[in-house]
């Protein structure tokens, strides 16, 4: 007799699937206020602005949530500064504002003595720039002034020592002065190392403990930063930055909208 025996097929099993990556933005509050924290920088009246511009950060990085990112950038300073960068702007024009810049002049020339000043923040360049530029057309020596730019974005203040800048940039400036102060590399003016010289850039944050360590500054222009904090940020960051002048009778450059 023949004993049949009847296999059992192995059963195959289904390939194992890696779980996707799941998108998770709902609530940026948590960025909102890690953000706010950081640079003083607040978007209370524009949350879906913020949204749509940290979601878009994070795609660019692969990352997945705002949790991911929270947590992602507390070990990881470039992926900090890259979206302190992606979330602030920086447009900017030489000579923006002249008549504050003029009563620094005066103030310089009446001093008779070096002058060193602090521009923060200095965005692209072109205030502290347009600083350097109307101090020299009134005769003040290059050898005599020292103007420190800061800002917080990285990527502007690289644009800042590059120099080099579109025609919409410098549309508020003569063509006597173009001439004088730039060489036209094609359809871009480069800004000639007489003036470069005389400013220097720095990536610094005005709240960072380390921040007095820029020492004390003749006169501080501080124009066009303040309207992006909320009222108690702006009476902190004044403080601050009054705290900066070697002489209290100087009083801090401010735009015209930040204190209020």
């Amino acid at each position: 007799m023949f004993n049949f025996f009847k296999t059992r097929s192995k059963s195959k099993k289904a390939p194992s699937l890696e779980p996707a990556n799941v998108e998770n933005f709902d609530d940026v509050k948590e960025v909102s206020e890690y953000f706010h924290k950081e640079t003083g920088v607040t978007f209370d009246r524009q949350e879906s602005i913020l949204k749509n511009k940290v979601i878009s950060y994070c795609r660019l990085n692969s990352i997945y949530s705002f949790s991911e990112l929270l947590s992602k950038i507390k070990d990881d300073h470039n992926l900090k500064q890259g979206l302190i960068d992606h979330l602030t702007t920086n447009e900017t024009y030489f000579y923006r504002e002249a008549k504050q810049m003029d009563e620094l002049v005066e103030l310089v020339k009446d001093s008779q003595k070096s002058a060193k000043i602090l521009c923060a923040p200095s965005a692209t360049g072109e205030e502290p720039y347009s600083i350097a530029i109307k101090l020299l057309e009134a005769g003040v020596r290059a050898a005599d002034v020292e103007i420190l730019g800061i800002d917080i974005n990285l990527k502007a203040i690289q644009k800042a020592k590059t120099a080099i800048y579109g025609e919409r940039n410098v549309r508020n400036l003569s063509d006597d002065l173009k001439n004088k102060y730039f060489e036209r590399v094609e359809d871009k003016y480069a800004l000639k190392e007489g003036v470069k010289s005389i400013v220097e850039f720095r990536v610094a944050n005005i709240f960072d403990d380390d921040f007095k360590k820029l020492g004390k500054f003749d006169f501080v222009f501080s124009r066009n930063m303040l309207i992006y904090f909320d009222k108690e940020t702006k009476l902190r960051a004044k403080q601050i930055l009054e705290d900066m002048r070697k002489n209290d009778d100087h009083c801090v450059f401010f735009g015209h909208a930040d204190l209020y």
